[in-house]
């Protein structure tokens, strides 16, 4: 019984001595790392830590590009509203100015007028001077007012127009057609094509038109 036991651990004591060589021949063969060689996984790291860097200044970079961008839009959007405010104000002024130029002209032109009513006023004469002076110088307005663009409002005669006639009464008239203007009380003038104020008139109105 004893001679077996010792059979049993001396094969077990051989068995674990041939594993420890067979164990120290696979490490010979295997090659050993150059020096200076990280492990895998450190290595790994370093290369993501690299790419986050230069992604994050590329972003960097490209959030400088666009800030540079805004604030030269901004600065360009700027001059642009400064340029429009003065080309604003030019237009005023000019238009100021223009308008100012016309007065000035028509009430130059109509100076004559006025100094022939004061002579009017200050003359010794008859009645029927007086008249005929009145009469010259109402003469002399037209053609003023002619020289601007502006004439009278045809009236007496006309077919009645509420678009240039305003209608201060209506007068039965079965001798003249029906809405035919008969008189005018206040003269309506336009200019070229605008009317500047309607003629003030009176109209027939004819009962058997009326009636029919």
């Amino acid at each position: 019984m004893t001679e077996n036991a010792t059979d049993t651990n001396e094969t077990h004591t051989a068995e674990k001595q041939k594993q420890k060589q067979e164990k120290q021949a696979f490490n010979d063969v295997l090659p050993e790392p150059p020096a200076g060689t990280k492990p895998a996984s450190t290595t790994g790291e370093a290369s993501s830590s690299t790419a986050i860097a230069e992604s994050m200044a590329g972003l960097h970079e490209e959030n400088e590009r666009l800030r540079t961008e805004r604030d030269g839009l901004l600065d360009r959007l700027a001059r642009l509203q400064a340029e429009f405010d003065n080309a604003r104000k030019r237009e005023q002024r000019e238009r100021a100015d223009y308008r100012a130029f016309a007065v000035a002209d028509a009430v130059e032109q109509f100076l004559p007028v006025l100094d022939n009513f004061r002579l009017a006023l200050n003359a010794n004469g008859t009645a029927e001077q007086m008249r005929v002076g009145v009469e010259l110088i109402a003469k002399q307005m037209d053609d003023v007012l002619r020289s601007l663009n502006v004439t009278p409002v045809e009236t007496v005669g006309q077919p009645f127009d509420p678009r240039v006639h305003e209608a201060l009464e209506s007068v039965e008239r079965p001798d003249l057609p029906d809405h035919q203007v008969i008189e005018e009380v206040r003269r309506g003038y336009r200019i070229k094509d605008r009317l500047l104020r309607p003629a003030l008139v009176r109209i027939s109105v004819n009962p058997n038109v009326s009636e029919a």
